[in-house]
């Protein structure tokens, strides 16, 4: 049933599945890109230096905000992250949204803690679809070639 939930969850995604076909043999950071919906994620990646990092090796579970995530945001937030003198809480801010190796929708269970690059935990919940913390994952087990994406309708903020 847990599968069931998280996966029929895809159906409100913003993003066009077929962006994803095949991209198992790109890396975390170029997936990204492809799929069109994350390109505030991506800027702020590269503000933060991290692009390398999520090239890298991994594997790596990266609980990725949306576009519209980012906008929902507080006006200015994006932009006074994306500034140079921000970079270490921005940094954060990203790490927050990355496990290391590669979680599967079916290795999570309710209640379930995992801790971040950041060093903060993420608390996962399955009770009413699946969340982490408190955004709702739109798209599960979107593979690259060094981890997986979960997209989530919210940015995360550690404490």
């Amino acid at each position: 049933m847990f599968r069931r939930t998280f996966l029929s969850v895809t159906a409100a995604t913003m993003l066009a599945v077929p962006a994803f076909a095949g991209s198992h043999t790109k890396d975390i950071v170029d997936t990204a890109v492809d799929a069109g919906s994350f390109g505030t994620l991506v800027a702020a990646v590269k503000a933060a230096g991290l692009v390398d990092t999520l090239k890298g090796e991994g594997p790596f579970t990266v609980f990725a905000p949306t576009d519209a995530a980012f906008a929902a945001l507080p006006e200015g937030t994006v932009e006074n992250l994306l500034k140079p003198e921000n970079k270490d809480q921005l940094t954060a801010i990203l790490t927050y949204h990355v496990v290391p190796g590669k979680v599967m929708s079916g290795d999570l269970s309710d209640g379930m803690m995992a801790t971040t690059v950041e060093g903060s935990d993420l608390t996962i919940s399955t009770d009413d679809g699946v969340m982490v913390n408190s955004a709702n994952v739109t798209t599960a087990d979107i593979e690259a070639s060094n981890g997986v994406i979960h997209v989530i309708d919210s940015v995360l903020m550690p404490k």
